[in-house]
């Protein structure tokens, strides 16, 4: 068994010495083709992006709103597969390998390649895991012994309907850190209350040791500076994704930049959150 890759321990530690929560930022690799892709990849990392979810274009993405849907369907036409998104994170390890790459998705994927050999290929192409959102603890074995054989990190999700008598389950052969859904529903949903989030990530934390990342309905960076006060990280997807959509729908060739320039705005947002949070409680 191979030795689980520590780039996202290694990040968490980070960020916890420089007394803030990391930014976890997703984006559908492939969107709206593969060149621009690459370069919103790279664009994520220099703006400051922590820790990067790469999602796995799919036609049935069913825990997803509106914008990542689109973005599904965007990389869907411009026939990007399973084995360009690896591609991808063998491109990026060779400029930058420390940023960690995690894989978001759905089973169908990976199951049509071959969980064996997906584990193997994914890596060798320097990613750090995977969540998948359709594979429930009762149907891990289907994965989970190909990822520890190759030492990825399997990330598992908690929501608000996560009970005590659940929660075990849910953490059984987790690593990583543990994404929490602050919301019902799918991606894009409305926020949840500081309050809210404060309270999830309490109760967690009393049953795990795990990091704590927050995400869903996310969007601004003044939401993320609220999270980032109580969770070890905050996730944003679909506000990166809809610019994207946007730019792409006027034929923009800056796309990358767009990007860059909105994830600048909510890392810095959570870089200052806890600083900020304690003088306005001084």
């Amino acid at each position: 068994m191979t030795a689980v890759s520590d780039r996202l321990s290694r990040r968490f530690a980070a960020c916890a010495a420089e007394g803030r929560a990391a930014l976890v930022t997703f984006v559908t690799a492939g969107d709206p083709d593969m060149e621009t892709s690459n370069g919103v990849l790279r664009a994520l990392a220099n703006a400051g992006a922590d820790i990067i979810e790469l999602g796995m274009p799919f036609t049935d993405p069913m825990a997803d709103g509106p914008a990542i849907q689109a973005g599904n369907l965007r990389s869907l036409a411009s026939g990007t597969h399973l084995r360009d998104v690896l591609a991808m994170v063998a491109g990026f390890r060779r400029e930058d390998n420390d940023t960690p790459l995690i894989l978001m998705g759905y089973f169908n994927p990976i199951l049509s390649y071959g969980p064996e050999r997906f584990a193997a290929d994914a890596r060798t192409a320097g990613l750090d895991g995977t969540i998948v959102v359709d594979l429930p603890p009762e149907e891990a074995d289907e994965l989970a012994p190909a990822l520890a054989v190759h030492g990825l990190h399997l990330i598992r999700l908690a929501t608000p309907t996560t009970d005590a008598a659940r929660l075990p389950k849910v953490l059984s052969g987790a690593s990583g850190f543990l994404y929490y859904v602050a919301v019902a529903g799918v991606t894009g949903a409305n926020a949840a209350t500081a309050a809210d989030v404060a309270d999830a990530v309490a109760r967690l934390k009393r049953s795990t040791s795990l990091p704590i990342c927050v995400g869903f309905g996310v969007r601004t960076p003044e939401q993320a500076a609220a999270i980032a006060v109580h969770a070890d990280g905050v996730v944003v997807g679909s506000a990166i994704v809809e610019t994207i959509g946007a730019a792409a729908a006027e034929r923009a060739n800056d796309i990358p930049a767009r990007v860059g320039a909105l994830v600048a705005g909510l890392a810095a947002a959570v870089r200052g959150a806890r600083r900020k949070s304690g003088e306005i409680a001084a």
